[in-house]
């Protein structure tokens, strides 16, 4: 989701607050209703409802906020109720007062939780009305509480969203992050058959890869922090000794979106697999199955993650026919005490054998869970007792 998009629920929350607007100006029969926010020195209108006669102000619209009711109500220079803005004399001293005119005026400040003032919640009218009173102000600063509280927060989320992407797409552009390569096992030949690529990001806030591939998504830069990653990853397909390969993440949604096969032109696609991390159910396989077709007809392999976590991954393994099946390591933690667990890894095995596929035990740490695998016939695994994630030029191997 891009910084300037609403958050998913931002439409019904929309139709909320103009509702609102709407039943509280019509309730004290006043001919605007509005939301502002104060940023830069300017008022903004975020949300606005007017009489179908008046509507003097627009959504987007703002003006400067020194020349406002709503700052002089938020310092104390104008009281939250005017019945008669002809009657005040500080309300006098703005032009707009009679220009508009203003007759009637309530203004609440929105505060966020911090004590931050957000802006103000506000409704006027044209004419004077002698009638409104502090029940009036009472209702007005209900609803200023509750749908200018949800407004702060919607609006500090999207201040959040920015943030988050200007974090995530400066780490893209100076490359604050480096490749480590773990080893993949033939347990059976002790030979080294693999490595997958992880990435370790070294941007602030120091956290774990997933947060940072998890805030992509949100901020909607996972393909280029994906694909960045490949690239970088890529480049020390070199280093290591044919015909091993290099297992590369990635999301079905960054498949779909059709960059990949230029960022893997050149290379050699017998040595590369491609290692699906969505662990929720793909909303369209035809069109994933689709785009990986021409790329495993060139040599190409698949591999589904965490087999044995949920069902989405029997789903992915189901749908998609992928050459490596990978055992979850939430499955081989206990796959020597409990009966459960290896009863489904050996149905996972067996399942494998069926199909053609190859399957490989991630998280590996202990010899007892080594063992188990052993005698469950999976040749293949990776985890800290087989060798943890280095870097490239860090990598030796024999020969």
């Amino acid at each position: 989701m891009r910084p300037s998009q609403a958050p998913k629920n931002g439409h019904s929350f929309s139709h909320l607050v103009q509702d609102a607007l709407g039943a509280l100006r019509r309730h004290l029969g006043m001919e605007v209703a509005f939301i502002s926010e104060f940023r830069h020195g300017r008022r903004f209108f975020r949300y606005v409802d007017s009489d179908a006669a008046f509507s003097p102000i627009q959504v987007g619209g703002s003006n400067p906020l020194d020349e406002s009711y709503c700052l002089r109500v938020v310092d104390g220079r104008l009281p939250q109720l005017i019945p008669d803005a002809l009657q005040n004399a500080e309300a006098l001293s703005l032009p707009v007062t009679r220009l508009l005119p203003v007759g009637a005026h309530i203004s609440v400040p929105i505060q966020l939780l911090d004590g931050e003032v957000f802006g103000t919640f506000c409704c006027f009218s044209r004419t004077a009305d002698l009638s409104l009173d502090d029940r009036d102000l009472a209702v007005v600063r209900l609803f200023a509480e509750f749908v200018g509280g949800t407004v702060a927060q919607a609006f500090r989320q999207r201040k959040n969203l920015k943030a988050a992407y200007q974090r995530v797409q400066h780490a893209i552009a100076q490359e604050d992050f480096h490749i480590a390569y773990q080893p993949i096992i033939h347990v059976g030949e002790s030979r080294l058959v693999g490595h997958e690529a992880l990435a370790r990001f070294t941007a602030e806030p120091l956290r774990s890869p997933d947060k940072w591939f998890h805030e992509a998504a949100e901020v909607g830069l996972q393909e280029e922090l994906e694909l960045a990653a490949i690239r970088k990853a890529l480049e020390n397909l070199h280093r290591f000794p044919a015909p091993t390969y290099l297992s590369l993440n990635i999301s079905p949604e960054t498949i779909l979106k059709g960059g990949l096969p230029a960022v893997l032109a050149g290379y050699p696609l017998d040595r590369l697999v491609l290692e699906l991390t969505e662990h929720e159910s793909i909303d369209d396989y035809a069109a994933l199955v689709a785009a990986l077709a021409p790329l495993r007809q060139r040599g190409l392999r698949v591999a589904v993650d965490d087999a044995g976590a949920g069902y989405a991954s029997f789903r992915h393994i189901l749908k998609l026919a992928p050459d490596i099946i990978k055992l979850d390591a939430s499955l081989v933690a206990t796959i020597d005490k409990d009966q459960g667990m290896r009863a489904l890894a050996a149905a996972v095995v067996r399942f494998a054998e069926e199909t053609g596929s190859k399957v490989v035990a991630e998280g590996v740490e202990r010899p007892e869970e080594l063992q188990v695998l052993r005698d469950l016939k999976v040749n293949k695994a990776q985890g800290y007792l087989l060798g943890r994630p280095r870097r490239a030029e860090d990598l030796e191997f024999p020969g």
